[in-house]
């Protein structure tokens, strides 16, 4: 299967009228957007404490679900084409979820109404389950307002044959966690089971996806609907506890923020900072996540590495989470260091990619080793690597063409066993090695 292309961005495509390159975009050269990033639709952030907005998108006709079973995506019926993302509609989901009002309650409402027995349960499977519903924004309509989309009376928002809100037209997008779970007690788990059957039956005839980034062929705007869809929903499964208290949190905002009640079936419950003041641990987190290509100090070779645990053959850039108090070129240098021994002098960001396995935000870079002693492999500080080496430019460019894939997949035809293996373009290893190969680094910049 070939890899799914690579997201063209519309608003980088038409920078002026004219169809003149911005001043930035001449000064620094075209902006690279990575697989996982580029999504189709507005995310309209603000309005996701907005209930009634809420409730309007989700009830709208012409809104679409991305179901997600153990992480994995439902995606189209055709077994020769899996590359984009099946939809269910509110019809389907009705009979999991219930009506928009009743999915959709103000932040208010919910820590005020939090029943933890209701939800959870005393015991395991005890309680109806939080069925988390996460809102992924709006595919925005541009098309000029038709008959039945006219202006709405005052209480008629979002009740056109067009989904509009205050001036905002579409179709709205949504995500729910379907994995059948013993804590959804037996009747919530039947319920589950029935909605997956009937979306993988004749009628419909979805599939659903295994959640790993490996052999992941969704086009690139489905792609990153995804992984919005994917990093929300893990983050609410992994956080069903206060990180301050350790008392039950319940999912609000859609899906976008977790809040520790004070009370629970009218009951005080122990204090918790987070009440009071504002705190970072009730809303998702991304992990900052540096990935380097290091060119050597004549600008003939690059280096890359391998863990034990990878296909043979195969290298990478290297990578490492950025730490605390520490800059991007900081955390580049201290991390090829720390796993290669290599001393890299001068960074530049090239670009980044969302990762949502499960939350990391790569940030690539690329960097210049300095001379002499500072090229020097020296695997012996961090036992990540099973080796690193200095790859002449020729070899890297000949492996772009004929040696990079999936991991676990065939190489591509005209690979000579033996040859250096390298990860696909949808990897933003690959960009970098890419930008390296062909000379980005060495263009004018500030």
């Amino acid at each position: 299967m070939p890899p799914p292309a690579l997201p063209i961005l519309p608003y980088l495509s038409s920078e002026s009228p004219t169809g003149t390159p911005s001043a930035l975009t001449r000064k620094f050269g075209p902006e690279t957007a990575n697989y996982f990033s580029g999504s189709p639709l507005n995310r309209l952030s603000w309005l996701r404490s907005d209930h009634l907005f809420l409730r309007a998108a989700f009830s709208h006709p012409s809104a679409k679900f991305l179901l997600m079973n153990s992480l994995g995506p439902m995606v189209s019926s055709s077994k020769d084409d899996q590359s984009h993302l099946g939809f269910a509609s509110v019809e389907d989901v009705k009979s999991l979820l219930g009506s928009g009002e009743e999915v959709f309650k103000s932040e208010e409402e919910v820590v005020k109404g939090f029943d933890s027995e209701e939800v959870f349960g005393k015991t395991t499977g005890g309680g109806r389950g939080e069925r988390v519903v996460i809102f992924l924004g709006v595919e925005l309509d541009d098309s000029p307002k038709g008959e039945g989309n006219t202006e709405k009376e005052d209480g008629q928002e979002g009740k056109g044959e067009v989904f509009e809100w205050k001036g905002f037209r579409g179709t709205p997008y949504f995500a729910v966690d379907v994995t059948p779970r013993e804590a959804d007690g037996e009747q919530g788990k039947a319920k589950v089971e029935e909605l997956i059957k009937r979306m993988e039956g004749e009628g419909k005839g979805h599939v659903f996806l295994s959640a790993s980034p490996r052999g992941m062929g969704l086009e690139a705007g489905h792609a990153a609907m995804y992984g919005q869809a994917r990093a929300l929903i893990d983050w609410n499964a992994r956080n069903p506890f206060c990180a301050q208290c350790g008392q039950r949190t319940i999912s609000v905002h859609a899906g976008t923020k977790r809040v520790c009640p004070p009370t629970d079936k009218g009951q005080d419950r122990a204090p918790c900072a987070t009440r009071g003041t504002v705190s970072n641990l009730s809303f998702p987190r991304t992990d900052p996540t540096v990935i380097m290509a290091i060119v050597s100090a004549d600008g003939t070779k690059v280096l890359l590495g391998r863990q034990r645990r990878w296909p043979q053959y195969w290298y990478s850039t290297l990578a490492g989470f950025q730490e605390p108090g520490e800059s991007i070129e900081e955390a580049v240098r201290r991390e090829v260091w720390e796993e290669s021994g290599v001393t890299v002098g001068r960074v530049v960001l090239h670009s980044s990619q969302p990762w949502p396995f499960p939350a990391s935000l790569m940030i690539g870079a690329i960097g210049q080793a300095v001379p002499g002693d500072g090229e020097k492999i020296f695997l012996g500080h961090d036992a990540e690597l099973e080796d690193a080496k200095w790859f002449p430019l020729e070899e890297v460019k000949e492996a772009l063409h004929k040696g990079a894939s999936n991991m676990g997949e065939s190489a591509p035809e005209g690979y000579v066993e033996g040859a250096l293996r390298l990860p696909p373009q949808t990897a933003i290893a690959n960009r970098l090695i890419n930008a390296v190969v062909e000379g980005w680094w060495t263009m004018p910049k500030i």
